[in-house]
C-alpha cells in the first residue's frame, strides 16, 4: 500500500535572521557542507565550517541575512554581503579576535583538510580578487535536503539581491565548487554567468547583477 510523502518545503517560508537563528543556520552549514555531503565529525570541532562561511555574515552583516523557516526552526538560509572590501575589513577587526578565542592560526603551510580550512578562516584578505572587483556583494545559500527543488533557492537569492541592491550593490559573485553539478545547473537556470579569476578553475566564480 502507497503513503503519500509529506512536501515539506510547501509551509516553509522565508523571513529576516533572528540571533535565535543561529544554531539552526550552523546545523544547515554542517549538514550542507563540502558540496552538499555535509562535514559532521570530520574535524576537530563541527563549528570550524560555519565560523568561516556563516557565523562572521550573521555577525557583521545580520541585515543581509534570511533564512527559510519550516514554523519549528530555520532550515535554509542565505548570507552575504553588500560589499565584500568592507566585510573583509570588519571580519579582520571585528571576527578574527573572536576566532582566535577558539582556533590557532597555522605556523607553516597548510597540510590536513583540517588545517586547509584554518588557513582559510585566517585569510581572509584572499577574498579580494581583483577581477571581481567589479561585482561586490557575495553569498553563501544553503538548504536542507528536503526542502530543495521547491523554488525556495530561487527566493532565497531573490531576497538577498534584493537586500544589497537597496544597499548600494549593483552586482554580486559566489563560488561555486566544479565537481558541484546540481548547483552550477540551478545557478545557471537563473541566469548566473561565469566569470575567469586568475588562478581559479574556469567557472567557479559566477556573477549576476543585484537588479
Amino acid at each position: 500500500m502507497a503513503c503519500d510523502t509529506p512536501d515539506l518545503g510547501s509551509a516553509a517560508a522565508i523571513r529576516r535572521y533572528r540571533d535565535s537563528d543561529r544554531a539552526a543556520v550552523y546545523e544547515v552549514c554542517v549538514e550542507t557542507a563540502d558540496a552538499g555531503r555535509g562535514v559532521r565529525g570530520r574535524y576537530s570541532t563541527d563549528d570550524l565550517v560555519p565560523d568561516t562561511v556563516a557565523g562572521p555574515y550573521l555577525f557583521l552583516e545580520p541585515e543581509h541575512a534570511y533564512v527559510l523557516d519550516n514554523g519549528e526552526r530555520a532550515v535554509g538560509y542565505v548570507v552575504g554581503t553588500a560589499s565584500t572590501p568592507d566585510f573583509v575589513a570588519a571580519y579582520q577587526q571585528r571576527w578574527l579576535p573572536r576566532l582566535r578565542v577558539r582556533y590557532q592560526p597555522l605556523s607553516g603551510p597548510p597540510v590536513t583538510e583540517e588545517e586547509h580550512r584554518l588557513d582559510v578562516m585566517f585569510h581572509p584578505e584572499r577574498w579580494l580578487l581583483p577581477e571581481l572587483a567589479p561585482h561586490p556583494a557575495h553569498l553563501h545559500i544553503n538548504l536542507l535536503a528536503g526542502y530543495r527543488r521547491a523554488g525556495h533557492g530561487r527566493e532565497l537569492i531573490g531576497t538577498f539581491l534584493a537586500s544589497v541592491a537597496a544597499a548600494g550593490a549593483a552586482s554580486c559573485y559566489l563560488g561555486v565548487r566544479q565537481q558541484n553539478l546540481n548547483a552550477r545547473r540551478f545557478y545557471a537556470k537563473l541566469g548566473w554567468r561565469p566569470v575567469e579569476v586568475r588562478g581559479a578553475e574556469p567557472g567557479t566564480y559566477l556573477v549576476h547583477p543585484t537588479g
